[in-house]
């Protein structure tokens, strides 16, 4: 019976030295939730309707780490690193594009990618 007793105790020590801690969860980033909290900004030159101004807009807890703007032309994506994503781009042609912006989101070395996507219309 000592002997049940004892392996029963040293089980439960380990397996609560072993446990998660209460500061697991401080990594752990709710992509579903970040992605209700970002969305895509643009806005047309003044002066030259083809020139297209974005940006993200986050109103989360994390940080913004990087945007990957992908603008629906063909053009190559462009990444930066601003807490807005802000961005410039120069369609050659007229029409309606699919923009989209792959967000990615950091806390304490977890990370995640949300990317909201918005046609536009380019005149």
């Amino acid at each position: 019976m000592k002997k049940i007793t004892a392996i029963l105790i040293l089980t439960m020590v380990l397996f609560m030295s072993n446990s998660c801690s209460k500061h697991d969860d401080e990594a752990i980033i709710d992509c579903f939730g970040d992605s209700i909290l970002t969305s895509l900004k643009h806005s047309a030159d003044e002066t030259n309707s083809k020139i297209i101004n974005y940006s993200i807009q986050y109103s989360g807890s994390n940080t913004v780490t990087s945007v990957k703007w992908t603008f629906g032309d063909g053009t190559p994506a462009q990444t930066v690193s601003t807490a807005t994503g802000a961005v410039q781009h120069t369609y050659t042609a007229a029409g309606t594009f699919e923009v989209k912006a792959d967000v990615t989101l950091s806390k304490s070395g977890g990370s995640c990618t949300v990317s909201p996507k918005k046609n536009i219309t380019v005149n």
